[in-house]
């Protein structure tokens, strides 16, 4: 029986569940969108939704908190400084989730987990300022 057992375990051990989160949790922050298995983003959503509610929040304490859960400072730093103010009346469903069809390899179900007012022009934004540093760099 599968009492008291509440989360998905991905066939991955605790520690690399908790890596796993913990780069896509910065990656949807990053880029407010992104694709990956269905059973993947249902676990996503609340972990970045708590991620969310202290960027909301917004004292020393949330900081702390989710920066020993994100990898990277500038994950932080615009969940504390972009995202917190952006949903700070909204009650909570910060994220949805799409369901995009199947992958071709393995048919496994893909979905696409996304905030829900989020910011167009954040997907790919990183990419394409490096790139136009290289190119500066190179002129």
């Amino acid at each position: 029986m599968r009492h008291a057992k509440g989360y998905r375990r991905l066939n991955r051990t605790h520690e690399h569940r908790k890596a796993l989160w913990a780069n896509m949790a910065g990656s949807l922050i990053e880029h407010e969108q992104i694709k990956t298995t269905l059973p993947k983003a249902k676990e996503l959503r609340p972990i970045v939704e708590k991620l969310i509610t202290l960027g909301k929040r917004g004292d020393l304490h949330a900081l702390r908190l989710a920066a020993s859960q994100l990898k990277e400072d500038q994950y932080v730093s615009k969940l504390f400084d972009v995202l917190g103010p952006r949903y700070k009346e909204r009650q909570g469903g910060y994220v949805r989730i799409l369901r995009a069809g199947f992958r071709y390899g393995d048919m496994a179900p893909m979905a696409i987990i996304e905030f829900v007012d989020r910011d167009p022009e954040a997907k790919g934004a990183g990419d394409k300022a490096r790139i136009a540093a290289e190119e500066a760099v190179e002129d």
